[in-house]
């Protein structure tokens, strides 16, 4: 897949405490590649390179403001998270129709966070190593690290941060992350959650070089019910990852004096 990183980076200042994201669908579980076997030893799935999100969102699109829909069904918050939610939301696609988007986290250069890394609107390297999967992402040279068969801590014991503390185990194909500790400033498509937010990733293969990551997130003081929705990736054996730090200078767009988000002229491009 080509990337048009010109249309993604001025995606990427467009998104919800960092980039965008896309409801992909993944590919039929028909498709799936079974983890290698060797007599009675199960050897796990490579899911080790670098990933895309897949189908493509931008394929064809201009160089111009592009939002996404909250991906899956949106969540079902609690009130009045609901009410201020969707007041929100109205805003800011009010905004973004008149061309001057709202200033967010992603426009500040902070990291994406999670959920909103796995989106994956610029590529994300995996790296399948002994005791540790990890995740970098090329945009703002992101990294987050996933601790294979290490118990989760309690949460009182984990230090609030952009990523939590990630604890995963095979379950067959299937690698199977649990994320606790994501800062309650770090937020998703602006979905509200609380310190007791827990994710659940589901990672597998569902072809050659394609994979599926099933997230549900679970809230008891913010969501009447589990938020479930499913990213897709394509395996690109031929893209090299490449160094992206944020600048308060961007090269596409600039914020005004009343905090919303102007494109570039040409002038001011040369």
């Amino acid at each position: 897949m080509v990337l048009h990183k010109f249309t993604m980076l001025t995606a990427v200042a467009l998104s919800l405490g960092a980039c965008a994201a896309v409801n992909a669908k993944a590919p039929s579980a028909a498709q799936a590649a079974p983890a290698a076997t060797s007599g009675d030893q199960v050897t796990e799935p490579n899911i080790t390179g670098v990933w895309e999100i897949y189908p493509d969102p931008f394929a064809g699109d201009e160089n111009t403001f592009l939002e996404l829909p909250v991906p899956g069904d949106g969540p079902k918050l609690k009130e009045p998270y609901a009410t201020q939610w969707k007041k929100l939301r109205d805003e800011r696609d009010a905004l973004i129709k008149a061309g001057t988007p709202r200033v967010d986290p992603s426009t500040q250069c902070l990291p994406e966070g999670m959920p909103m890394i796995m989106g994956a609107i610029f590529p994300l390297e995996i790296l399948q190593t002994p005791g540790q999967i990890t995740v970098l992402a090329e945009f703002l040279t992101q990294t987050r690290r996933i601790y294979l068969d290490k118990p989760m801590r309690a949460l009182d014991d984990i230090n609030p941060s952009f990523y939590g503390f990630s604890s995963a185990k095979w379950e067959g194909d299937t690698l199977v992350v649990t994320t606790k500790g994501v800062k309650e400033d770090t937020r998703f498509f602006e979905i509200p959650h609380s310190r007791e937010m827990v994710i659940t990733e589901r990672m597998r293969l569902t072809g050659p070089d394609l994979m599926e990551n099933v997230i549900t997130i679970e809230d008891p003081v913010m969501l009447e019910e589990p938020y479930t929705f499913t990213y897709g990736y394509r395996r690109n054996p031929e893209y090299e990852m490449m160094e992206y730090y944020c600048e308060r200078t961007d090269p596409l767009f600039k914020v005004t004096e009343d905090g919303t988000v102007e494109m570039k002229t040409a002038d001011e491009l040369e």
